[in-house]
């Protein structure tokens, strides 16, 4: 057994099923005490409400936090300003008025509540249904404006603007890099749209939960790969089971 980099998404992912929460938060802990095991937990979530959930499932204490989709690291959990490198690189060509001033010709396109509008981050709520006809015109008027601009669809119903160079996935590279790990030693968990990042950017081992969304389901399907794994179980059961699989822990 060595250190391993263990990253996870939150909703639906770590957090589902709580009697698996309560054993994968014991064999973690013991794994980082005994080994230096790192982990980070790659959320939708702002910061704030991030918190709100860590108190409430009485989560482990990361080592560090991707939150906002992507678009903010926190070196540690009790860091009150994201880091200034990840920001910086973000910066380059983002122009958040003009970006929410296109979004406003949809009236399809609903704002999320204050808390998960970020910096770097704009996010709608948007129906399936309409999203078939106004995502490709939103990004069509968006690249027309000049603005280099992600849109990441999930849940059939959130949708993020990020700028180009970020997501989940290249801040999971961002860490790695500094922290020094290769994709063998890193993990990373998810369940929906907004996860496709953590498991398309490089080659770590993946681990899709059994309640992954529609959108991860597909994607998976048409992207095989044997370091991607699709568990049986659902959320924390799917984790301890994907860890199994791989190695990073004991049967």
């Amino acid at each position: 057994m060595t250190a391993f980099l263990f990253i996870t998404d939150l909703d639906n992912t770590l957090v589902g099923d709580d009697n698996a929460l309560k054993e994968l938060k014991k064999q973690l802990s013991q794994h980082r005490q005994e080994y230096g095991t790192k982990i980070v937990y790659a959320t939708g979530r702002s910061r704030s409400i991030y918190h709100d959930l860590k108190r409430e499932k009485q989560l482990l204490d990361p080592d560090a936090l991707i939150a906002a989709v992507g678009t903010e690291i926190y070196d540690h959990d009790g860091q009150d300003t994201p880091d200034p490198a990840w920001s910086d690189k973000l910066a380059q060509g983002w122009n958040r008025d003009l970006i929410v001033a296109t979004a406003a010709h949809y009236s399809d396109l609903v704002p999320q509540p204050d808390s998960e509008q970020r910096p770097f981050k704009v996010s709608y709520y948007l129906t399936e249904e309409a999203a078939v006809e106004v995502l490709p015109q939103l990004e069509s008027l968006l690249a027309e404006r000049g603005l280099d601009v992600k849109l990441i669809y999930s849940g059939s119903k959130d949708l993020d603007l990020l700028p180009r160079h970020a997501d989940k996935g290249l801040a999971v590279q961002f860490l790695k890099q500094k922290w020094g790990f290769d994709s063998t030693q890193t993990v990373v968990c998810g369940d929906s749209g907004n996860d496709i990042a953590l498991f398309s950017v490089g080659e770590e081992r993946g681990i899709i939960v059994g309640n992954a969304r529609p959108e991860l389901r597909q994607w998976y399907h048409k992207n095989p790969a044997d370091y991607r794994y699709m568990a049986q179980g659902c959320c924390a059961g799917g984790i301890l089971e994907g860890l199994h699989h791989f190695g990073f822990l004991k049967t």
